[in-house]
């Protein structure tokens, strides 16, 4: 674990009482539904307590029981609904104790936070400037973060050879946060944005390789692609690189699978990480779960 803020519930698994499970969600990019099906996948396997509670609207809500949930990263964009998703994301940590709901910036989020009025591609060039305020006011009350330190493994939305220490990377996130709120919508704010992307480079900027559109070598950790992460790394939990199925290279293991199954039935996952083990609860195509060693 870090050391000086290792206890912080913000940081690491560490931080909070007993041996809560893991359960880790990745690249939901605004497909609510899927996300809806993978969290119920615990409620769907006798092996595991649930972890959310479905209502009769489809919604919804914290069970209660001893979980670390870790959205990691891109849950917005792409899909048709990421204000759901982000209010997802929302109500369960409202719900949930301190510490027990984590959300993870990923390469989209990133996006949330740079103004930009001149394109109109995704939910994140249309947020106005009191949600990208919002937005960098949960990452000031450490709601939002980059990094997670679990058991074995560290969370983060696409990792680093080298390992993430995640105390040191999430108050580089906090400080760039605090600096942002100051100049949204003013002249500043792009200037700002771009000298602060820079500064911590190793958190949020794209790799300057056109051939790896951002994720090759040299890219932050919200950035890099799975393809340079090698199996000697120090063991990450990942996602930003898609997949048909929860896949591990040596130390690595990336749970992006939504979007590679959009199309068909079955595929959502998340990976759950207990002290002793690191497994994924996968919905399979008549609805039913299959518990599955990482």
């Amino acid at each position: 674990m870090s050391g000086e803020h290792a206890q912080r519930p913000r940081d690491t698994v560490a931080a909070l009482s007993g041996t809560p499970t893991i359960v880790s969600l990745s690249d939901v990019h605004g497909h609510l539904d899927r996300a809806r099906s993978a969290l119920l996948t615990l409620s769907d396997h006798d092996a595991f307590d649930p972890i959310v509670e479905e209502r009769e609207d489809g919604g919804l809500d914290w069970a209660g029981n001893d979980y670390v949930l870790v959205f990691n990263g891109d849950m917005i964009d792409r899909g048709p609904d990421s204000a759901g998703c982000l209010s997802l994301v929302r109500r369960l940590r409202e719900a949930a104790p301190e510490g027990r709901v984590r959300y993870h910036i990923g390469n989209h989020e990133t996006f949330l936070l740079y103004p930009t009025p001149d394109r109109d591609r995704w939910y994140c060039d249309r947020v106005d400037d009191a949600e990208r305020r919002n937005f960098y006011e949960e990452i000031r009350a450490g709601d939002v973060s980059v990094a997670y330190e679990g058991y074995d493994h560290t969370f983060v939305h696409a990792g680093a050879p080298d390992g993430v220490d995640a105390a040191s990377v999430n108050d580089d996130l906090t400080a760039a946060a605090g600096s942002l709120v100051g100049v949204v919508g003013t002249g500043e704010d792009r200037s700002e944005h771009q000298r602060l992307f820079e500064a911590y480079g190793h958190v949020l900027m794209y790799g300057d390789d056109p051939e790896y559109d951002g994720r090759g070598p040299g890219a932050g950790v919200v950035w890099l692609d799975f393809e340079h992460l090698p199996g000697g790394s120090p063991p990450q939990v990942v996602g930003h690189t898609r997949h048909d199925a929860v896949t591990r290279t040596g130390n690595v293991v990336c749970g992006d699978v939504i979007l590679n199954n959009v199309g068909a039935p079955g595929g959502e996952a998340v990976v759950v990480e207990t002290p002793d083990s690191l497994r994924a609860l996968v919905r399979q195509e008549d609805g039913s779960v299959a518990l599955r060693e990482v």
